[in-house]
């Protein structure tokens, strides 16, 4: 295999290969980091990129009796992680100025993939306490879109994102409180998997978890990638693999297309989402799904407990840091309303979760799948995302308005490339599945990439490394 082979085959493929010695992990290690080289300057995707202690990783594995390199699901594998979950030798930014020291410990999530034979390249930049959906700090600069650098990728899991979609990363951890893995993935041309809640474990860095809205979960070229990620990270045991999930084909499943936005996002559906919404049921249907357009009855409750969780989740983020005064101006801000919010209004809402969940979930008595529109627009302009001004910051956040629900109600959601825009952008739709319900989606996710592969970084085509 060519270098850019390496760097744009999916992991199944790579791990595969690894596992049958038709080619080594130092030598995928190698051509990930001259990727990294040609690429990362400009795109701004890696925040620490972890060369030599990479490439000791891969000689180890490259070291093991063949039987024990065979039983490793990610055999080799360069896995690029967040950085607001730990990785031991490594400190852990958030995109602060902030240094708490180095992390003596890998996250749980973390310490899963590398039993399963993962390599971690590094860590991935992301806007300051992962609160906006856009990658750009005042330390660690912007993070730009390889399909066209004067476009976002998103947030805030962006820097991951980035590494992932132009081979900088076979696959990537992300965090997702509001979007934050399923966005950046529809805006980049990846898949992106939001685990029911719970089902990836949280370390001691999520401690807040933003009050039960946050999920860890994998962004991947592929969905068995991302059955292969929930595989080795899940939680609970299942007697199936998610892997398996992905080889299933339903003939009817009941899909309720859903396009009315929670009331008081202040979003609405561009003529381009619209295209993607209609031109997906239709494919659905194709594939011999019955699609009904159904509205969601979010109520006007779902955007304030799920406000109140996020504020409160932020503000519990910033007391937990020392000398907050390097934080940015918007995001001590932002900690300051969450400040003003009464615990028994927290505590309010948290007991209110469930009757929310009630209501959301009637979209289910009569569908096996929900689909919505990912987001108000293709990826916004760099020049569009605001710098600074906390309320100004927020409205703008608004964009995934769709996502949001589903992290206060806790179910798994997906996002799945569709194609390109006009402008030659990536556009996605977003698939929710019942409560605990991975497999399905990743079952209709799997089937959808087969009948419409999804689409490459043009720039890759022709890349010789």
């Amino acid at each position: 295999m060519t270098p850019a082979d390496l760097t744009s085959s999916d992991a199944t493929e790579l791990a595969s290969r690894i596992r049958h010695e038709e080619i080594t992990a130092t030598e995928l290690i190698q051509a990930t980091l001259q990727r990294i080289d040609g690429a990362d300057p400009s795109l701004n995707a890696f925040r620490t990129v972890m060369s030599n202690r990479a490439l000791a990783d891969a000689a180890a594995i490259d070291a093991l009796p063949g039987e024990e390199r065979a039983a490793l699901p990610l055999a080799g594998i360069p896995v690029a992680v967040k950085d607001d979950t730990d990785v031991a030798g490594e400190s852990t930014m958030w995109g602060t100025a902030i240094d708490r020291g180095i992390c003596e410990e890998d996250a749980e999530v973390v310490a899963r993939l590398r039993r399963a034979g993962a390599i971690i390249i590094g860590k991935t930049n992301v806007p300051e306490l992962t609160l906006w959906p856009w990658t750009a700090s005042k330390t660690w600069g912007t993070t730009r879109n390889p399909w066209n650098p004067d476009h976002t990728p998103g947030g805030s899991s962006g820097g991951s994102a980035v590494a992932v979609t132009t081979g900088m990363a076979a696959m990537a951890i992300g965090s997702d409180g509001g979007g934050s893995v399923r966005y950046p993935a529809a805006l980049t041309g990846l898949v992106g998997l939001k685990p029911q809640r719970d089902r990836v474990p949280l370390g001691a860095e999520h401690a807040s978890g933003w009050h039960g809205l946050i999920a860890l979960g994998p962004l991947t070229r592929s969905v068995r990638d991302a059955a292969l990620f929930l595989d080795v990270t899940a939680n609970t045991e299942h007697t199936d693999t998610y892997r398996n999930a992905t080889e299933r084909r339903f003939d009817h499943l009941k899909i309720a297309v859903s396009i009315n936005a929670p009331p008081g996002s202040q979003v609405s559906v561009s003529n381009e989402v619209q295209r993607v919404v209609d031109d997906a049921a239709d494919m659905l249907t194709t594939l011999g799904h019955e699609t009904t357009e159904v509205p969601i009855r979010y109520g006007l409750s779902s955007i304030w407990n799920s406000t109140v969780r996020f504020l409160a989740g932020a503000r519990d983020d910033v007391a937990s840091l020392p000398d907050q005064h390097l934080l940015e101006r918007r995001t001590r801000a932002v900690a300051r309303m969450g400040r003003a919010i009464p615990a028994k209004t927290l505590q309010k809402q948290l007991a209110g979760e469930q009757k929310i969940i009630d209501r959301i979930g009637e979209v289910f008595d009569a569908a096996d799948v929900v689909m919505t529109p990912l987001c108000q627009s293709p990826a916004p302009l760099v020049t569009g995302c605001p710098k600074s001004g906390a309320t100004r910051s927020l409205r703008a956040a608004n964009t995934s308005a769709w996502l949001v629900p589903w992290n206060l109600a806790g179910q798994p959601g997906i996002a799945v490339p569709t194609g390109v825009d006009a402008q030659g952008l990536p556009t996605a739709l977003h698939l929710v599945g019942r409560s605990g319900d991975e497999s399905t989606l990743l079952a209709l996710a799997a089937q959808i990439e087969q009948h419409r592969p999804f689409p490459t970084l043009p720039s890759r085509a022709n890349d010789n490394g």
